[in-house]
This record gives structure tokens, C-alpha cells and sequence, in this order.
């Protein structure tokens, strides 16, 4: 029994994720990713890599997630569940790739500049 292991992130959010053969139980951080990920958009990211290639009920994975917020998570899971499915089936690639599953979505927080209020919001100029 062969275990894939990938990792994926978004934003400040990091998943690794483990997937074997199996019947298509899904836990994150050890609890049922249902009960993790409560609104329908949420777990609708998780499944999307697995409804495209039809792999639904194939696969149990086991993910580990920290940082970033719920939405981020959700969106690191997602991309870590795509790269190991074409790590075992390279077939998928071309189906996933049409989805934009395999790309990794880069924006992140600008940082605080000194000098300034925000990245880019600076002080109140005065002229007198």
C-alpha cells in the first residue's frame, strides 16, 4: 500500500496531506473535514480536485494544516490533493491543469513599509 504525501499552500496557510487507496475518508487535523470546514464553498474546494478526476470514493487522505485562515486552508488543501493525484496518475494532469487545480496562487499579504501607516498607505500629509 503505497502512501503519496504533498504539500500545498495559500497565502499563510501550509496542508500536507497523505493519500492511500481507500474509501474516501477525509480528516483534517484529525477530525472529519466536514466538521472542520462548515460552509458548503469550503468543502466544495477540498472535493474539487477529486470530483474532476472522478476519484471520490478511491482515496482515504489525511491532512495536516496550519496557519492562515479557513478559506486559505481550504485552498492549500486543495492544491496539495491535486499534486498528489498527478503524482499517482500523471493522466490527470491535463484535466487539473484545464481547472487551474495545479497552480499555486501566489498573493500574499503585502508587508508594512516604516515610514508609513500601512504597505501602502502613508501619513496624513501637513503643510502647515
Amino acid at each position: 500500500m503505497s502512501v503519496t504525501n504533498t504539500s500545498g499552500r495559500r497565502k499563510t496557510a501550509v496542508a500536507r496531506i497523505f493519500l492511500k487507496k481507500g474509501s474516501g475518508n477525509i480528516t483534517v487535523n484529525g477530525r472529519p473535514f466536514k466538521e472542520y470546514f462548515t460552509t458548503g464553498s469550503h468543502q466544495y474546494f477540498v472535493l474539487q480536485p477529486l470530483k474532476n478526476t472522478n476519484t471520490l470514493n478511491e482515496y482515504d487522505i489525511k491532512v495536516n494544516v496550519k496557519g492562515g485562515g479557513i478559506t486559505g486552508q481550504a485552498q492549500a488543501i486543495r492544491l496539495a490533493i491535486a499534486k498528489a493525484l498527478v503524482k499517482n496518475n500523471p493522466d490527470y494532469r491535463t484535466s487539473l491543469r484545464a481547472e487551474g487545480l495545479l497552480t499555486r496562487d501566489s498573493r500574499m499579504v503585502e508587508r508594512k513599509k516604516y515610514g508609513q501607516k500601512k504597505a501602502r498607505r502613508r501619513f496624513q500629509f501637513t503643510k502647515r
